[in-house]
């Protein structure tokens, strides 16, 4: 594969299996629903989010009718016939099934009958209100995802895909088939504190995680989002009012204690259930019109019922039928008042005929909360509606947490139209955006030349033969942790991604490098995790570089290990294997520092510019040099062994002046003593040096000051910009005659 080739395919993407050119579409369809069915038809497996009204039944109606085959509709209860209704009006034959029968076209069922259908048998399936895969562990979702992943067409519908936390469009992106949530967790988030539960996308992921995510899923709160006309989509206003009524005291209190805990809760709703229902049954009574009033206890449902006229109650344990008939009884304008819960009607039904809401107290739900709302204020409503919190004095803090939930959801909603705008604009519209590659520049001084970019590119236009030593430290494999750029080496999904990328360069490596002449990379073993790799242990990264570099012609030349306190790794990663608190626990577990190595590989031929040893020797501190003709046995010694111990690990270029504001980790600079040996050890004065990872500019500082060339290359401004600092302050301390 050529390399630009490589970087365009290089990034998680999920590729189409749809329908190539879908056919007409039904001219009922609004124009941005038949462009997003459209698309959905193209991509074959797909998310629609889409705020409630803006039609999502319409569109997963005409996606079913097209896909060939037999297709099945999961949908909750009533939302069911609802949807069959639709069916009608869109020209869409749709049969509902409760015991696996599947007709020739489109069938619906419940989310209760899921498991009675045989996946073999479909070759669609749609998810309506597919938020119920938020519940990660939930059973039904476990159940779809792993019993339909066989299906080739699937289609994911809802308003509230990710209410809270962007990490439970995980879920969504493994039905679709996109990415599992483990994969998706480790490529673009990182745990946010002490709590594994808790992660945040990482700084540089941001753009790179939408661009993934606008594969498989459109997101649109309004038409304008993708670039339509809002037209009649404008909503009426929302005009939300919370009523308190007061409950007995606390003992001994003046005022009402807020309720904190679960129990406390539940004690402040029992004890204010009267006053609640009272309230909450005097306005119900007072304004005419339907009515649509939620509640969260079977207390409270019954009390309602009672206390309002003509109020029809709908509970977990009525029957199937009794359920349909009044939530379609209530849409047909039969039932003026509906009593139930948010977990039972609260998702899927279209009631804009209904413009006051009221909530006999709250639970902590907040897409519950939400949910209830848009059914009645939707597109399609046509007057203000007014909702009514009636809640007793000692749950304010219920309140609260909703209120904050509430201003987070808008928040993140927002930003995910936001940063979805533009390619889900150009995706629905059949457009193309050109992955940006990353920039270029060059700066230059006496002897020395920093180049801004890819090392793949820049390397090819550097002469056969021409570099004399090459030192640097390669990338590790770790996401998103200094970069977005998808030239970032470290930006690999997997060991295999990296090795084929690194692959890249070290052919280049070869080709520039004088025949019988050397390079050393230094680098680590890597310790593994069981949340990215499955188990607790080390990678042997070392060895799959040497592996690479042999299997591209180089010879395996030498080796050193370089000490490193275990103590301060153990304070600094709180690796479990160093902790000291393992030994006692199982030892078993307890392992070794990781060290670090400067391995060196030769190009095979004769050397054509011999290294005759003529070098410095250290005399007093460290950087200081006097000329002794030849190296002395003495430190001749101290270099030939293959470990080092003696290396200062805190003695490298300051790197705060080249870190981003998003990265995801710290710099750490190459030891300037292990540069400083090596090109002692391997090269002359007036000797070509070549970094291809210069970072801040370790490798082209030492150069410089020890009387060398030196060329780097990198890809990150933020580093080349500080290189070019500390190469201006290598030439000034070089005219010194000694190291700074």
């Amino acid at each position: 594969m050529e390399y630009a080739e490589f970087i365009e395919s290089k990034f998680a993407h999920d590729s189409p299996t749809g329908i190539p050119d879908p056919p007409t579409l039904n001219p009922q369809l609004f124009d941005f629903q038949r462009d997003i069915t459209r698309w959905a038809l193209k991509r074959g497996r797909a998310a629609i989010f889409a705020d409630c009204g803006l039609g999502k039944t319409p569109m997963q109606l005409e996606w079913a009718k097209h896909v060939p085959g037999r297709v099945l509709i999961v949908a909750p209860l009533a939302v069911s016939q609802q949807t069959i209704r639709e069916g009608t009006k869109f020209g869409v034959d749709v049969t509902y099934s409760r015991d696996g029968e599947l007709s020739d076209g489109v069938t619906i069922t419940n989310y209760e009958m899921i498991d009675r259908f045989d996946p073999g048998d479909l070759t669609g399936i749609v998810l309506d209100e597919s938020s119920i895969l938020k519940s990660y562990t939930g059973k039904i979702r476990n159940q779809i995802i792993s019993d339909f992943g066989c299906v080739q067409f699937r289609l994911a519908c809802t308003a509230t895909p990710a209410p809270n936390d962007h990490m439970e469009l995980g879920n969504h992106a493994e039905f679709i088939g996109a990415m599992s949530r483990t994969e998706m967790l480790s490529m673009f988030f990182v745990h946010d504190g002490s709590e594994t539960q808790k992660w945040r996308l990482k700084g540089h992921a941001d753009s790179e995680f939408w661009r993934w995510l606008c594969t498989w899923a459109v997101m649109i709160r309004k038409p304008s989002d993708l670039g339509y006309c809002d037209g009649n989509f404008t909503l009426p206003p929302l005009e939300v009012s919370q009523r308190s009524v007061g409950g007995p005291a606390s003992s001994g209190m003046l005022f009402h204690k807020q309720a904190m805990s679960l129990l406390e809760r539940r004690q402040a709703r029992k004890a204010s259930l009267d006053a609640r229902v009272a309230e909450t049954a005097e306005l119900v009574n007072a304004i005419e019109g339907p009515w649509l009033v939620w509640c969260d206890l079977n207390a409270e449902s019954a009390a309602l019922t009672k206390a309002i006229a003509g109020a029809v109650e709908v509970k977990g344990s009525d029957t199937r039928e009794h359920k349909t008939d009044s939530m379609l009884g209530f849409s047909d304008g039969k039932i003026r008042v509906l009593v139930t819960k948010p977990s039972i009607a609260g998702f899927g039904m279209n009631w804009q005929h209904c413009a006051n809401v009221a909530f006999v107290g709250l639970s902590d739900s907040y897409e519950q909360y939400y949910q209830a709302v848009r059914r009645c204020w939707r597109f399609g409503q046509e007057s203000a509606v007014h909702v009514y919190v009636v809640t007793s004095d000692a749950e304010g803090a219920v309140v609260s947490n909703i209120q904050r939930k509430e201003k987070d959801a808008e928040l993140m909603a927002e930003k995910m139209v936001e940063h979805m705008h533009g390619y889900n604009e150009e995706n629905i519209k059949d457009g193309r955006r050109v992955r940006e590659r990353a920039e270029s520049d060059r700066a230059a001084g006496p002897g020395w030349e920093l180049i801004l970019g890819d090392c793949v590119d820049h390397l090819a236009s550097v002469d056969s033969d021409s570099i004399h030593y090459s030192v640097f430290s390669p990338p590790f494999s770790s996401l998103y942790v200094y970069s977005d750029l998808t030239e970032d080496m470290g930006n690999c999904t997997g060991d295999a991604d990296f090795i084929q990328h690194f692959g890249y360069a070290v052919k280049e490596l070869y080709r520039v490098l004088k025949p019988g002449r050397l390079l050393s990379f230094h680098c680590m073993n890597l310790p593994t995790s069981k949340a990215r790799d499955g188990v607790i242990g080390i990678r042997d990264f070392r060895g799959e570089l040497i592996r690479l570099f042999c299997s591209e012609g180089f010879i395996y030349h030498s080796e050193v290990c370089i000490w490193k306190n275990p103590v301060v790794a153990m304070q600094r990663t709180k690796a479990l294997g160093l902790l000291h608190k393992q030994i006692v626990k199982d030892s078993c577990m307890s392992r070794q520092g990781i060290a670090d190595y400067l391995v060196t590989m030769r190009k095979p031929g004769d050397n054509p510019e011999p290294v005759e040893g003529e070098l410095d020797e250290y005399v007093g501190e460290p950087g200081s040099f006097v000329q002794s003709g030849k190296l002395s046995i003495d430190i001749w010694q101290r270099y030939a062994s293959p470990v080092w111990m003696d290396i200062d690990a805190t003695r490298t270029l300051q790197a705060a002046a080249g870190r981003d504001n998003r990265d995801e980790r710290h710099i750490c600079p190459l030891q300037l003593d292990v540069i400083e040996r090596a090109m002692q050890l391997w090269t002359n004065e007036g000797d070509l040096v070549l970094s291809p990872f210069a970072g801040i500019g370790s490798e082209g500082y030492v150069a410089i000051q020890t009387g060398r060339q030196f060329v780097g290359i990198e890809l990150k401004r933020s580093y080349w910009t500080a290189a070019i600092e500390n190469m201006k302050a290598a030439e000034a301390s070089a005219k010194q005659g000694r190291l700074i």
